[in-house]
């Protein structure tokens, strides 16, 4: 499932096209656009348009064009993969089927080099939508200060992972680097989120941005060093208990019941 790492991923591939002009919107599936957009609105905006940059926030793909035109965003849900003529730098997403079928592309851009870059989502839980309200998103957990983490948490009563994975409080990360970087930290994901000490802060603000880092040189969110136990009977890689497995802000978690508290 595409996490922020991987839509940084994507966004590297997205570069490539920065400099070429779009000569073509293909918007096959309306429900796929967000915001009351419809498909002659998005043709409108993009089409003829040259792509000037890109960016991210937390799992947003942010794509610039040229004059005054709205920011296109892209979204990619649980299963959407980005592929830029043909190739596409994640072959298979966890959790996603492994197959390529022209029916999922939901999106694309065409180029006036022939060059086409397509969103394909099996199960349509991406989106596509202009000028997305950033406001919305947290700071991103990439680069997020502990002074931000601390804002982000303070006050709540909600289990820490939930809090966690509320893009609206702290953008980017989905349930396999929340379950990691917990376990890395040492830190029971139904604790309450404003129930840490500072120092329990500190070391969590360290670990999220160290485990981010890590999925990303590694190649990707499903690399962490718990991943290989996540499942029904798996065990602890560090001590050997057996992972306790609960349902934590509507996410599947798994967690060690011996050194997370």
């Amino acid at each position: 499932m595409p996490e922020m790492v991987e839509v940084e991923v994507y966004r590297l591939l997205a570069e490539r096209a920065v400099g070429r002009r779009v000569a073509k919107v293909e918007a096959p599936d309306a429900w796929f656009l967000k915001g009351g957009l419809s498909p002659d609105q998005v043709t409108s905006a993009v089409e003829g348009a040259t792509i000037v940059g890109t960016a991210r926030r937390g799992k947003l793909l942010l794509v610039h064009l040229d004059g005054h035109r709205p920011v296109l965003g892209l979204r990619f849900g649980m299963t959407g993969r980005l592929v830029l003529d043909g190739e596409s730098p994640i072959a298979q997403l966890i959790y996603a089927s492994d197959r390529d079928l022209a029916a999922w592309d939901r999106f694309a851009l065409v180029f006036d080099d022939g060059a086409r870059l397509r969103l394909s989502d099996p199960r349509r839980l991406g989106a596509v939508e202009l000028d997305p309200d950033l406001d919305a998103l947290g700071p991103d957990a990439w680069t997020i200060t502990l002074r931000q983490l601390r804002s982000a948490l303070a006050g709540s009563t909600a289990p820490l992972k939930a809090r966690l994975l509320d893009q609206s409080r702290v953008a980017g990360l989905g349930n396999l680097l929340v379950d990691e970087a917990l376990w890395r930290v040492g830190l029971d994901p139904a604790r309450p989120a404003g129930g840490l000490d500072e120092g329990e802060l500190a070391r969590l603000h360290r670990q999220v941005r160290a485990t981010v880092q890590r999925s990303f040189d590694r190649g990707g969110s499903h690399t962490g060093d718990l991943m290989g136990e996540r499942h029904r009977g798996g065990t602890c890689p560090r001590d050997g208990a057996p992972l306790l497995r609960r349902t934590i802000g509507g996410r599947t978690t798994y967690s060690c019941p011996v050194h997370q508290r």
